[in-house]
C-alpha cells in the first residue's frame, strides 16, 4: 500500500484544524496600484509613510536593463535615500538574506521594496521577517506560523506575471548547504502595496514569460482543486485561469502586447490571492525540491509537473478540473465531467508544447527517494492536497517526471 489510512485519516484531520485557525488570521490584501506606469506613483507612497530610507531588494539582471532607473529617479525626487542590494541569486540563498539584512541595519532603512520576479520578492520577505525577528535563524522559520512578528513596510513591484508574491503569504529559500528549497509560511509576509505595471514586463524573455505564467495558472489550479477554499479563493483562481488562457500565448507571441501583458499580472496576482489563503499541493511541494537539489527554475517545473499529478489524481479531482476547464472557456459542451477534466489536462499539454516547455527535466534516479521524501515533508499533513499522496506515489510520479524508468 502507498499510504496508509492512518496517514490519510491525520492529514484530514490537521487540515481541518488549520481551516479553522485561519479564519482567525489576517487576510487583509496588499492596497493594489495598477496600470501603465504605475510604478512611477510608488515613490510619493513611500514619501507619504514616512520613510526616508528604504532598501530596494533586486538582482544584477534588473539592474543590467535599467529597469528600476524611473524607480530611482522618483526616490531622488521625493527627499528618499535608497540603499540597492542586487544580489538575489534565481533560487534566494540563506546567504542572499542574511547580507540584505545587514544592508538595511547599515543604512538604517525603515521599509523594503521588492522589484523583480519570485526570488527577489521572496528574498526581501524572508529580510524583513530576520528584521522583524533578530534573534531567529531562517532555519527556525521554516514551516508556517514562525514569524508572527510585524515586519518592516513591505512594497512589492513585480516584473514577472507568475509567482503573485506581491499578495501571498509564503517565501521561499534554497539552503546550498543540505540542498533544500522550503517554504515561510505566514501572514505577516504579505506586502502591504503591490504594484502591477504591465510595463516591466514587457522586456521578458519569451521562455520567461511562458514558465511563469504557467506557474500562474499552477497556483490558481492547485488553490482550486484543494479542500481549503473560500468563495473568495474560488473565484480568484476561475477567474485567474480564464485570464490565463485568454493572455498567456498572447503575451509570449507578441511581448509588447500590453493587453496581454496586464491581463497576466493581474491573473497571477489573483492567482496569488487563490492560493495564499487555499494553499498549493504535490506539484509546488516536488518542484521546491527540484529546485533544491538541481537549482530547477521554479517556473519550468511548474509547468513540467502539474499534468503528471493532475492525472495521478484521478476522479478525485475530475469534479473541481471540471469546473475549470468551463471556466477557462474550452468547448465542453456535452462533454462528461470526466471528460472535460481530462481536456483541461490536455490543454494544459498543448500549451505546454506550443510554448516550447519540456515534457521531461533532468532527475538523477539515485536522487529520486530523497526528493520523494522532502515533498512528502513538505505536503504533508498540510497541503490540502484532493487525494493524499505516498511514497511509492510520489516516486512514481517523479520518475514519470524525469523519463526515468521506474523499478
Amino acid at each position: 500500500m502507498s499510504v496508509t489510512k492512518l496517514t490519510i485519516a491525520y492529514c484530514r484531520t490537521y487540515q481541518a484544524a488549520f481551516r479553522v485557525a485561519t479564519k482567525f488570521l489576517d487576510w487583509t490584501e496588499p492596497q493594489v496600484i495598477k496600470g501603465e506606469g504605475a510604478v512611477k506613483k510608488l515613490p510619493e507612497i513611500v514619501k507619504r509613510n514616512g520613510h526616508a530610507s528604504v532598501l530596494v531588494v533586486t538582482d544584477k539582471g534588473l539592474m543590467g536593463l535599467n529597469l528600476l532607473d524611473g524607480l530611482f529617479e522618483g526616490l531622488k525626487e521625493q527627499g528618499i535615500n535608497y540603499t540597492v542590494y542586487d544580489g538575489v541569486q534565481p533560487n534566494p540563498t540563506i546567504a542572499n538574506i542574511e547580507e540584505a539584512v545587514r544592508m538595511y541595519n547599515n543604512h538604517r532603512c525603515s521599509g523594503i521594496i521588492a522589484f523583480g520576479g519570485g526570488s527577489p520578492m521572496d528574498c526581501a520577505k524572508i529580510c524583513g521577517a530576520r528584521i522583524a525577528r533578530p534573534g531567529t535563524s531562517v532555519q527556525k522559520m521554516r514551516g508556517t506560523l514562525k514569524v508572527l512578528k510585524k515586519l518592516p513596510m513591505l512594497y512589492a513591484v513585480p516584473t514577472t506575471a507568475g509567482t503573485g508574491s506581491e499578495t501571498t503569504l509564503a517565501a521561499v529559500v534554497s539552503d546550498p548547504s543540505t540542498h533544500e528549497k522550503y517554504a515561510i509560511q505566514d501572514p505577516v509576509l504579505r506586502p502591504k502595496y503591490a504594484v502591477l505595471d504591465p510595463a516591466l514586463t514587457t522586456g521578458l524573455p519569451k521562455h520567461i514569460t511562458s514558465t511563469t505564467g504557467m506557474d500562474a495558472l499552477t497556483h490558481a489550479v492547485e488553490a482550486y482543486i484543494g479542500q481549503s477554499n473560500t468563495p473568495g479563493t474560488e473565484d480568484a483562481a476561475k477567474k485567474a485561469v480564464k485570464l490565463i488562457f485568454e493572455n498567456l500565448e498572447k503575451a509570449y507571441d507578441d511581448g509588447k502586447n500590453m493587453e496581454a501583458r496586464e491581463n497576466m499580472l493581474e491573473a497571477s496576482y489573483l492567482a496569488g490571492v487563490a492560493f495564499t489563503r487555499a494553499y498549493v499541493g504535490y506539484v509546488h511541494a516536488i518542484g521546491h525540491n527540484l529546485g533544491g537539489m538541481y537549482g530547477t527554475p521554479h517556473g519550468l517545473a511548474m509547468a513540467v509537473i502539474l499534468p503528471y499529478v493532475l492525472e495521478y489524481f484521478g476522479d478525485s479531482a475530475h469534479k473541481r478540473l471540471a469546473e475549470l476547464a468551463d471556466a477557462a472557456g474550452l468547448e465542453t459542451a456535452g462533454l462528461a465531467e470526466h471528460q472535460k477534466a481530462e481536456l483541461f489536462i490536455e490543454k494544459i499539454k498543448e500549451m505546454n508544447k506550443y510554448m516550447g516547455i519540456p515534457e521531461h527535466v533532468e532527475i538523477k534516479a539515485e536522487d529520486v527517494p530523497t526528493i520523494a521524501q522532502r515533498a512528502l515533508n513538505e505536503a504533508n499533513p498540510l497541503y490540502p492536497v484532493p487525494k493524499i499522496m505516498g511514497f511509492l506515489d510520489c516516486m512514481q510520479i517523479i520518475n514519470k517526471i524525469g523519463d526515468l524508468e521506474e523499478d
